[in-house]
């Protein structure tokens, strides 16, 4: 059996057969070769020949199948009497009936159709039945009675829930972001409690939240655990197993682990993927995945989208809403349309994101943990949850893009050797140039060391010579300055010395001025002491007749005579 067909066929059993017409022409499209096997689904089906097969499709009460019979307003079934019908699907119906004993009140009557008694059927009504009666929480819908009817088809009372879709209630309710996710919260709980008590809803969405109001205060409502696996145990004794390559739960809310179809078991990560599609709907007011493009994409392509397409980020898909959609969108949140991108905080953004991660070992581990990201995000507290870092995004890649990439790493295999085998060949047909070029510059850079050491000897030469130089001035410079002071304090024997004992070499103007003095400090005829002072004749050659001799170390002026130098 096609399972695309199969999936039709158990939506199509949800509709009003009025309606099956329009969803079957608007989902098959233009492949006719299917509209018309799952209408041949539909038909088998209201004969009671159910489409999962003999083995498991053998009616139990077919010897009462063709005097059917169907329940009609103020039937009584156990202690109910039936009021309205509510809701009907391919193999059940839900009424409003009262209960009379032992308490009076309304509540939710859920019967098998006549003649849909099948093994299969049998064994999701029982499962379903048993994961409610497990569930003791306020938000989920909750199991009262059950029993059979006259015919021996199994029924089950619960509590009446009289509401409307949770993403309906916050359109029409025009709910801002913070109440839209204290809702969500208790979505969250809800589901949290059904996993604790080892039950996976596996097909969470908005028609299964609902919203009621007690006391003008919205409460949420999950109901239908019709698909419900068991975490531990069994639901019920009766046989239950999904079948290969069938499709369990709503392909827009469905986990990528539950489209592979494999051999990996579903677990309650499922639920908290549908979870955050839930939450991206009631952000962005769709779900990431669009419906009608997942059922005419065919049954391969849907599969594959929903394990491999990633979905955009909800302050992105808010921010590509135009035209009316938008205008009713802000409306419904009640903000205006330019503040519309804005209405999903970057934090809001990543919490949505890892609930909806394709893989799920990154997603929240349990619905407590993503009621906990939601409650910090609307306490203005950092969450738990972070962007992806490039290597995981990489990898996510390399894993859509298998094959693409394996061509890639052939041609890029290809590459690098022909390469290798080029490089290696100019390697050999170079090696020699190379070698000459390394002696070429070994013998430069030895020339250039010598070089250099030669400067280096040189200018350590240049400074020797110069130090000495300037030590040879030095003792010059002091030999002038001792003879200078022995002149002024008439020392003109030591003078004399000194100005000798400077190194002809060195002698300037300097020394000749100084030779000059010491030769003025003559011993006059006739007088054996020094003299401290002269005069001379203006012809230069006699003394002045008023000169005076004064010994040194004399204390009384003599008088010498003219006398010729």
């Amino acid at each position: 059996m096609n399972s695309l067909a199969q999936d039709l066929f158990v939506q199509a059993l949800e509709m009003e057969p009025a309606a099956r017409d329009a969803f079957l022409a608007q989902a098959c499209g233009d492949n006719a070769e299917l509209q018309l096997e799952v209408q041949r689904l539909l038909v088998d089906a209201e004969r009671a020949d159910s489409f999962f097969g003999d083995e498991d499709g053998a009616t139990l009460g077919a010897e009462e199948f063709q005097d059917t019979y169907a329940e009609k307003e103020g039937d009584v079934i156990g202690p109910y009497k039936l009021r309205q019908r509510i809701g009907e699907g391919g193999f059940g119906s839900v009424w409003m009936a009262e209960q009379s004993v032992p308490i009076s009140r309304m509540v939710a009557l859920k019967v098998i159709k006549a003649g849909m008694d099948t093994k299969q059927v049998l064994a999701r009504f029982e499962a379903e039945r048993q994961a409610l009666a497990m569930m003791d929480h306020p938000n989920i819908a909750k199991v009262l009675d059950a029993g059979a009817t006259a015919t021996g088809r199994p029924w089950f009372a619960m509590e009446l829930v009289i509401g409307i879709p949770i993403t309906d209630y916050c359109d029409q309710a025009g709910l801002g972001t913070k109440e839209r996710l204290a809702l969500f919260r208790d979505v969250c709980a809800a589901i949290n409690h059904a996993h604790q008590k080892g039950v996976i809803h596996r097909d969470i969405k908005p028609s299964k939240v609902m919203i009621t109001l007690y006391a003008d205060k919205p409460v949420v409502k999950v109901i239908d655990f019709g698909i419900a696996k068991a975490t531990q145990g069994e639901l019920t004794d009766q046989t239950l197993f999904t079948r290969f390559e069938q499709f369990i739960g709503t392909p827009v809310y469905m986990s990528p682990e539950q489209a592979a179809l494999s051999a990996v078991g579903i677990d309650t990560r499922s639920d908290i993927y549908a979870l955050g599609i839930l939450l991206y709907e009631l952000l962005v007011g769709k779900p990431p995945l669009d419906a009608k493009t997942l059922v005419s994409a065919g049954y391969e392509e849907m599969r594959r989208i929903i394990r491999e397409v990633e979905p955009v980020k909800p302050s992105s898909r808010l921010s590509t809403i135009m035209g009316e959609e938008r205008t009713l969108l802000a409306k419904a949140r009640h903000v205006d349309e330019a503040k519309l991108g804005k209405l999903v905080e970057p934090d809001l953004d990543w919490i949505v994101m890892k609930g909806i991660d394709k893989d799920r070992t990154r997603r929240y581990e349990t619905a407590n943990a993503f009621a906990q990201d939601v409650v910090r995000f609307l306490g203005d507290q950092p969450v738990t949850a972070t962007p992806p870092g490039v290597a995981y995004q990489f990898r996510k890649f390399a894993r859509r893009r298998k094959k693409i990439l394996a061509a890639a790493a052939t041609i890029v295999a290809v590459l690098i050797a022909a390469s290798v085998l080029s490089t290696w060949q100019a390697v050999r047909a170079t090696q020699a140039k190379e070698a000459e070029v390394r002696e070429r510059l070994t013998a430069q850079a030895a020339r250039a060391h010598a070089e250099t050491q030669e400067k280096i000897a040189d200018t350590e030469r240049r400074r020797a010579e110069s130090e000495l130089s300037r030590a040879e001035w030095l003792v010059y410079a002091g030999k002038l300055t001792a003879a200078q002071t022995d002149l002024e304090t008439g020392r003109g024997g030591l003078a004399q010395q000194y100005l000798g004992e400077c190194q002809p070499n060195l002698r300037g103007w300097e020394h000749r001025y100084l030779w000059t003095r010491v030769n003025a400090l003559l011993t006059l005829s006739g007088h054996k002491d020094s003299a401290t002072s002269v005069a001379y004749s203006p012809d230069g050659k006699t003394s002045s007749p008023a000169a005076r001799i004064i010994p040194h170390g004399c204390r009384t002026r003599k008088r010498v005579k003219r006398s010729s130098i």
